[in-house]
C-alpha cells in the first residue's frame, strides 16, 4: 500500500490512525507506546533544569510525499491547523509530476575561533596555513577529546573581519540619548576593530555536530594563540552551515492546479482580468525574491514545515531557523529561499536551497522516545537523507501557502481549519466542536464570542 492509497487519516478514529501507521512503518510496541504517551516526567527531568512537567503539542502525519522515488510518511509536531493538511495537499499535486527530487551536501559544520590583538595578520594566516595538516592530525588522532570514529576535522581556514564601530551602548530613553550624545563621549565613540577568524571544518557524520565542533574549537585555542601571537576570545560553531546545504525541486503539472479565480466571474471574484494560476504563483515568487518584507513571511511558511519535522525528530529547530534566515541574507539583502517558475510546457517548477544541519544521533534525538519513533516512521537512514526530506517538506509547505495566496486567498482554507480551535476555545467538546465549527465557517465569523453563542444554542 502506498501512502497515496491510504484511507484519509482524518476520517479514522485517532487510535486507528496510529494502529495503521504502526503497520505501515513497522513500528514495535515500544515505538507505539512512545507515540501514545510521549516523554515521561522522569525522562524530561534529565533533559533540562528545573523540570515541573512536560508540554504536549499535536503530532500529525504528512501523506502523499514522494522523495527520490520513495514513499515517505513525515511526522510533524505543530499547533497551526493548516500546516499538515497544506503540506499533504502540495505533496499530492507534486507526485503527479514525479514527486520531489532532493540532494544534500556532505555534513560539514563550521567552528569559529575569534582571535584579537594579532600583531601581524598576514604572518598569522601563513603560520596557520602551514600548520593545517599537523592541526588536523592532532584533532583526529592525537587529542582524545576530539578523536572520534564518526566525526572528523577536514579543514582549517582563516578570514580577516573588521570595520569601524560605534562603541556607545544603544539608547532606549530620552535621558539615555542626552547622556550618550554628550560632547564628552562623542569624540571617542568610534573605533576600528580587526580580528582574525579561524574556521575549523568538521564532517559531522549523522550528528548535528555542535558538541564536537565546540570541543574542537576549545581544544585548538591554545595552539592558535601560539601560532598567531594573538588572544583567543570566542570558540563556538556557526549556525550558518553553508557547507551543509540541502536542495529539492519538483514539477507540478498545470493540469493539477485548479484555478478558482479563473472559474469565477470577475464580479464574483471581485477581481478584473486574471493571469493563470501558474503565472500568479511565479509572480508571487518574484515578489519574495525582490522584497525583504514579503520574503520574511514567504520564508516563515517554509519553516512552518521544516520546524515541525525538526521538533518531531528532536532536532534543534532554533539553529535551523538561524541558519536559514542568515543564508537568505547571504547576498546582502534578505530574499526568498525558494524559486517558482513556469516552464515551456506551462507546468510549475519549484526549487529550494538552504542549510540544514540536522542529526539522527545525539541530543534530544537520542533520549526522546517519540523522536526516535518519528525517525523510524520516516524510514530515513542517514542525516543527509533526513535533510533531503526536510527540504522537500519546506518546498511543499511553501507551495501550499503561495498557491492559497495566489488563488482563493490565505484565509479561506486556513480559517476553515482554524474554526475547530475557535470552537474549542469557546468551550466546545465532543460532537459540539464540529457543529460549532461548521456554523462558524458558514457564517465566515471566526470570533470566540460567536462560537459561545452557537454553543449556547443562540442562532
Amino acid at each position: 500500500m502506498t501512502n497515496q492509497s491510504l484511507p484519509k487519516l482524518r476520517d479514522l478514529p485517532v487510535h486507528d490512525r496510529l494502529d495503521l501507521l504502526a503497520k505501515l512503518a513497522n513500528l514495535g510496541e515500544t515505538d507505539v507506546a512512545a507515540l501514545r504517551h510521549g516523554l515521561s516526567l522522569e525522562q524530561a527531568d534529565h533533559m533540562i533544569e528545573n523540570v515541573v512537567t512536560t508540554y504536549a503539542l499535536p503530532m500529525g502525519i504528512v501523506t502523499n510525499l514522494v522523495v527520490n522515488g520513495r514513499e515517505v510518511l513525515v511526522p510533524m509536531v505543530v499547533e497551526e491547523p493548516s500546516i499538515v493538511a497544506g503540506c499533504s495537499f502540495a505533496a499530492k499535486l507534486a507526485r503527479a509530476g514525479g514527486g520531489f527530487t532532493a540532494a544534500a551536501d556532505e555534513p560539514i559544520m563550521i567552528g569559529q575561533i575569534q582571535v584579537l590583538d594579532v600583531p601581524d595578520m598576514e604572518a598569522a594566516q601563513r603560520a596557520i596555513a602551514a600548520a593545517v595538516p599537523e592541526l588536523i592530525e592532532w584533532l583526529n588522532v592525537l587529542n582524545p577529546p576530539t578523536r572520534d570514529p564518526y566525526t572528523r576535522s577536514v579543514g582549517i581556514e582563516t578570514r580577516i573581519v573588521g570595520g569601524e564601530f560605534d562603541l556607545r551602548p544603544w539608547s532606549f530613553s530620552s535621558a539615555d540619548s542626552e547622556l550618550l550624545h554628550s560632547p564628552a563621549l562623542t569624540s571617542d565613540s568610534k573605533s576600528e576593530i580587526e580580528m582574525l577568524v579561524v574556521h575549523v571544518l568538521y564532517h559531522a557524520g549523522d550528528a548535528m555536530g555542535a558538541n564536537m565542533v565546540n570541543t574542537a574549537c576549545e581544544s585548538l585555542a591554545p595552539k592558535i594563540e601560539a601560532l598567531t601571537g594573538g588572544r583567543v576570545n570566542l570558540r563556538i560553531l556557526s549556525n550558518l552551515a553553508d557547507r551543509r546545504l540541502a536542495h529539492a525541486r519538483c514539477v507540478i503539472p498545470a493540469a493539477e492546479l485548479e484555478d478558482e479565480r479563473q472559474s469565477a466571474t470577475s464580479s464574483q471574484a471581485g477581481l478584473g482580468k486574471q493571469a493563470g494560476l501558474p503565472q500568479r504563483i511565479q509572480e508571487a515568487s518574484l515578489f519574495a525574491e525582490l522584497d525583504p518584507y514579503r520574503a520574511a513571511t514567504h520564508n516563515k511558511g517554509i519553516m512552518n514545515g521544516i520546524d515541525a519535522v525538526a521538533l518531531a525528530t528532536g532536532n534543534d529547530w532554533r539553529a535551523i531557523e538561524a541558519g536559514a534566515h542568515a543564508y537568505a541574507a547571504r547576498n546582502g539583502r534578505y530574499a526568498s529561499l525558494t524559486r517558482w517558475r513556469v516552464n515551456q510546457r506551462g507546468d510549475l517548477t519549484g526549487e529550494i536551497e538552504l542549510p540544514l544541519a540536522v542529526g539522527m544521533v545525539g541530543g534530544a534525538t537520542r533520549v526522546h522516545p517519540a523522536a526516535r519513533a518519528a525517525l523510524k516512521i520516516m524510514g530515513v537512514q542517514t542525516a543527509r537523507e533526513l535533510a533531503e526530506v526536510m527540504a522537500c517538506v519546506g518546498l511543499a509547505q511553501n507551495f501550499a501557502a503561495v498557491r492559497a495566496l495566489a488563488n482563493e486567498g490565505i484565509q479561506r482554507g486556513h480559517m476553515t481549519l482554524h474554526a475547530r480551535q475557535v470552537a474549542m476555545a469557546a468551550g466546545a467538546t465532543g460532537e459540539d466542536i464540529a457543529r460549532v465549527a461548521q456554523q462558524l465557517v458558514a457564517e465566515r465569523n471566526f470570533k470566540v464570542d460567536r462560537a459561545k453563542e452557537l454553543l449556547a444554542g443562540k442562532q
